[in-house]
């Protein structure tokens, strides 16, 4: 990762739109918050508003960009989100057709983004505990899973809960609770801990999305939920077009981790 994790995240972007940066963003501008990505049309940017109010836990909202606008102004002034994002995600009526890195000639003058809350945000106060990330360690994508817990529906979107993974020993477990649950921004506390079957999840070493990691002996599978949940509900909802973020290349914001820490 080089010296990625100590870069300011105006540096990190410019790599971006550069494309030397064309993979995982974990692990990068170490204390900024970074965020999920969803593009709409301004027809669906309603229904898609009231889904993110209606499911908190995997969608929690940092910002949305007025319609025809790429700069997320709230939490990146100057930023583009048509560019600034290492890999994207193109659905076309509910298929994934295409993953790109840049997105400028998809843009429309009546697209709306929706910056989502991202868990990687929690993981540096996790490493600053002494609890290690193994997706960190193992320098991959962190693992993530379509579950069966459905999100409530929003006029035409609706869906499965995506979860992303993260194993620890017991006594890690109930440490990550406490820690993650001062970021309800960045979905909070896990979700499920334990037995994956329970929540849907029939091979632990195959996720939907992202790379399996090692559980070592002792460890347990920690479960959050995870703002690649919408990719799930384009496939189920099929809007005309969805673009979002390659899972694990995140936008990384100008705003620091402690904004979003409720104590």
């Amino acid at each position: 990762m080089g010296n990625y994790e100590s870069m300011d995240p105006k540096d990190i972007r410019e790599l971006i739109r550069k494309q030397v940066i064309t993979g995982s963003t974990a692990g990068m501008s170490k204390g900024y918050t970074q965020a999920n990505l969803v593009i709409l049309k301004k027809e669906h940017a309603f229904d898609f508003l009231l889904f993110c109010q209606r499911n908190p836990k995997p969608c929690p909202l940092l910002d949305v960009t007025e319609p025809g606008s790429f700069s997320p102004s709230l939490i990146a002034e100057g930023a583009d989100i048509r560019k600034d994002i290492p890999k994207y995600r193109i659905y076309q009526d509910g298929v994934f057709t295409e993953e790109v890195a840049d997105i400028t000639e998809y843009w429309e003058d009546d697209m709306v983004g929706f910056l989502i809350g991202c868990s990687f945000t929690f993981e540096t106060p996790l490493l600053e505990s002494g609890i290690p990330v193994r997706h960190i360690e193992e320098n991959c994508n962190v693992p993530m899973y379509k579950t069966n817990i459905p999100c409530q529906k929003a006029g035409m979107f609706e869906g499965p809960t995506v979860v992303s993974m993260r194993p620890m020993t017991p006594v890690d477990a109930i440490r990550a609770v406490q820690i993650t649950s001062r970021f309800p921004a960045v979905h909070g506390a896990p979700i499920h801990i334990g037995d994956p079957s329970l929540i849907g999840i029939p091979d632990i070493s195959k996720p939907d999305f992202g790379d399996a990691v090692t559980i070592k002996e002792g460890e347990i599978p920690v479960f959050w939920a995870c703002g690649v949940t919408p990719q799930a509900v384009a496939m189920e909802s099929k809007p005309s077009i969805m673009i979002t973020h390659g899972p694990g290349c995140m936008f990384i914001s100008d705003i620091k981790d402690e904004k979003f820490s409720v104590l």
